[in-house]
């Protein structure tokens, strides 16, 4: 018996998956059989997708969106796109592109051409927009730090109190426990707020 499986992939968690679920819901797929995953695509060393993988059997059918969901390395879409169909003889379904699906027969030498110009046209894409979207992020920082601005997280701000109950336990002013009690933090607590007063 076939199943059906659907992979969604969104870049960071700032990302919304919502869209693609709704897509693969509204096609009947089971809400358990979507694998949702929070990563990059610039190579298949993902949690979530390597588990689905070892649910896949030969004759299952698997969704995605679009090819960038399923990676943004060229060689990388091409190879897990061979893995998927010819080892594994799983069918793959591409929302987007159903030019691509690979449950459709493709006995015909001129479809097989064109379905694999599309994949590598696609693939180069997908690295490509993955390649420009890191060159404006490193433009964009270049830029703020030329403005003086400060990037990363803001420097944490402790009271005064914890600043001198830290300084009198440097000073063997106190013991470690008077001071960890002084300000009431644990020992690990203790010691990051004394590397971060640095």
């Amino acid at each position: 018996m076939k199943n059906i499986y659907a992979y969604v992939r969104v870049s960071s968690n700032k990302q919304n998956e919502a869209r693609q679920v709704k897509e693969l819901l509204d096609l009947g797929i089971l809400k358990n059989n979507i694998i949702i995953e929070k990563a990059t695509g610039k190579n298949f060393n993902r949690n979530k997708y390597n588990n689905l993988l070892k649910c896949l059997n030969s004759g299952d059918i698997l969704y995605i969106s679009s090819i960038d969901r399923l990676g943004r390395d060229y060689d990388g879409i091409i190879s897990e796109w061979n893995r998927l169909i010819k080892e594994m003889k799983v069918a793959i379904r591409v929302l987007d592109m159903p030019l691509l699906n690979t449950d459709k027969d493709k006995t015909n030498l001129m479809d097989k051409f064109i379905c694999d110009i599309v994949l590598m046209t696609l693939a180069f894409q997908a690295e490509q927009e993955w390649n420009n979207i890191k060159s404006r992020q490193k433009a964009g920082i270049a830029i703020a730090k030329e403005n003086g601005k400060k990037l990363g997280r803001p420097k944490a701000i402790y009271p005064e109190a914890t600043i001198k109950t830290i300084n009198e336990w440097k000073n063997g002013i106190l013991s470690l426990d008077e001071a960890m009690k002084k300000i009431g933090r644990k020992k690990s607590t203790f010691y990051r707020l004394v590397q971060e007063l640095k």
